[in-house]
């Protein structure tokens, strides 16, 4: 039996992932988890074949709870499915160790490609995605500044680029304020901004989001 764990803080896009798998694998079990605290609860208590995982939960996000199961299940293959575009947050997920990524406006037979193909032991990622991937192989100049950032301060940017309060990241992240702030210090520090604007120019010039 296929067992498939389904993390999504929304019970509507759990079900309807749930549905679209259960049609291609009628005899699979499905948990579902609606936030980090519970897959972890449910990877402790069961041995899942993949977790499909949203990238962004109440208390944790999808790309810390990645690098968490990457200690306590490193053999459990994580699989992204999210709103974010690949452009964000696909690279950092393949570095972290997930096996694909896929944002959820694909349509559902790709969804069902990509969980049979990493069933099988592989990795899914879109030919878009892959193009990049070997592009980025091949070039052999100065990576681009945003790669210096850590996962974390990577998104505290993308959040500040998007509007968002430090406090509104904070509540977001689960992590205090002062916290926020000594990121988004280090990262005007490594990406040599003087404003918030700089920040913001820089985030839409690179498409970034």
């Amino acid at each position: 039996m296929i067992k498939i764990l389904i993390a999504d803080d929304h019970a509507v896009v759990r079900k309807g992932v749930k549905q679209i798998l259960m049609d291609d694998f009628p005899q699979a079990l499905c948990g579902e988890a609606g936030n980090a605290h519970e897959v972890f609860e449910l990877v402790k208590k069961e041995d899942w074949d993949i977790l499909i995982l949203d990238m962004s939960l109440p208390d944790k996000s999808g790309l810390d709870v990645l690098k968490e199961l990457k200690i306590m299940k490193p053999k459990l293959p994580v699989f992204m499915l999210t709103v974010y575009p690949e452009e964000e947050y696909a690279v950092r997920v393949l570095k972290s160790g997930g096996v694909g990524y896929l944002t959820k406006d694909s349509i559902p037979e790709e969804l069902v490609k990509a969980v049979v193909k990493i069933l099988k032991g592989g990795k899914y990622v879109s030919p878009s995605l892959a193009e990049k991937l070997a592009y980025n192989l091949d070039q052999d100049t100065e990576k681009p500044l945003h790669e210096t950032l850590s996962d974390r301060e990577y998104q505290v940017m993308l959040m500040v680029a998007s509007g968002k309060s430090l406090t509104e990241i904070a509540d977001s992240l689960c992590i205090s304020i002062k916290s926020i702030s000594t990121y988004k210090t280090r990262i005007f520090e490594k990406m040599g901004f003087k404003s918030n604007a700089e920040l913001i120019r820089y985030v839409i010039d690179h498409k970034l989001g």
